[in-house]
Parts: C-alpha cells; sequence; structure tokens
C-alpha cells in the first residue's frame, strides 16, 4: 500500500512574511521561548528563531500547528545540529 499522501501539521511547514511586520508560520510543534526580540520555536523541519523587534504572538494553535506573528522580523533561522527534543527532555538528559 503506498504512503498517504496526505500532510499533517507535524510533517507540514510553511512559512509567510509580508512586510517583514505580519508572519504565519505551520508546523509548529512547540515555542519554546519568546520575548519581544525573539521567537524560538519546534517546527516540522526543525528549530526556527524568528529575531526582531516588538515581536508579539497573535495566535497560536498547536492542535493545527499555525503560529501568526506580528512585529518587525529581521531574521529568520534554523538551528543546526540540534535535536527535535522538547525543552525539558534537553534540560534532563
Amino acid at each position: 500500500m503506498a504512503a498517504d499522501a496526505r500532510q499533517t501539521p507535524q510533517t507540514h511547514h510553511q512559512i509567510t512574511l509580508e512586510t517583514r511586520s505580519r508572519l504565519t508560520i505551520s508546523g509548529v510543534e512547540e515555542v519554546e521561548r519568546f520575548d519581544e526580540e525573539q521567537i524560538v520555536m519546534a517546527t516540522a523541519a526543525g528549530t526556527l528563531i524568528i529575531r526582531g523587534s516588538s515581536l508579539h504572538i497573535d495566535r497560536l494553535c498547536l492542535d493545527g500547528g499555525d503560529l501568526k506573528v506580528t512585529g518587525r522580523v529581521d531574521s529568520l533561522v534554523y538551528e543546526q545540529g540540534r535535536d527535535r527534543q522538547g525543552l525539558l527532555a534537553r534540560l534532563w538528559s
């Protein structure tokens, strides 16, 4: 039987940035930490770090894996070499 072609929130990952001030991300698994200058999250594609100013999480739906952010986005960076365990699992290892 062929593999199921449907994408779930855990495997689908997409980023949409509008005018550097409105960011929509799908495939979010966990927001590890956030403040007005940085948001760190686990996504289906790895750990994503958003840097900027006046960052605000407008909407977070982990059931669907959707996140909406407003504020000035200066960079989007995927962290390399880091496993995708949750924050607590990393602290206890």
